[in-house]
């Protein structure tokens, strides 16, 4: 097992520092909309408080970060991280465009398809991570959970909501 230096330090805050910011940027669009347009909207009996959403985002993006610095710190040029960074780089544009589609633009359908493609994305970063570093692939795990389930709540809404 690679040994943690010291100067891993600043990578690894970088890399949660960047999977956060997307969070933050996706919230410019999230946030005035939950009180107005996603509170009018019908919701399935499974659909969580409001207040349960900024927790878990706040975990699953700083897994991400330490997933992206345990794979990025084995070499960025080497071919095969080059291959997993774009593929997470596209994960994180996915993530961040479904907040400006689903709550900024107030497109369901739409919203469904950028999330089905982000699940893809994030299911082929999982296992180019998994081969690359067995561990920052299972901290990717949750996020594709909650994925998933945030997958199957955007199809709720869709359809309670014609």
């Amino acid at each position: 097992m690679d040994r943690f230096k010291s100067r891993d330090i600043a990578g690894l805050i970088a890399a949660i520092f960047v999977c956060e910011l997307a969070g933050l940027i996706g919230s410019i669009f999230t946030t005035p909309a939950i009180p107005t347009w996603y509170a009018s909207l019908k919701k399935p009996s499974f659909n969580p408080p409001s207040w349960v959403f900024a927790p878990v985002w706040v975990t699953l993006y700083a897994l991400m970060g330490i997933s992206f610095f345990l794979v990025s710190r084995k070499g960025l040029s080497l071919p095969e991280i080059k291959r997993a960074v774009s593929l997470f780089g596209i994960q994180l544009a996915l993530n961040v465009l479904w907040s400006i589609v689903f709550f900024g633009i107030q497109s369901l359908l739409y919203g469904f398809i950028v999330i089905v493609l982000l699940l893809v994305a994030l299911l082929a970063t999982i296992m180019v991570f998994h081969r690359i570093s067995k561990a920052a692939g299972i901290l990717l795990l949750p996020y594709f959970l909650w994925g998933t389930f945030a997958t199957i709540l955007n199809l709720s809404i869709l359809f309670l909501n014609p």
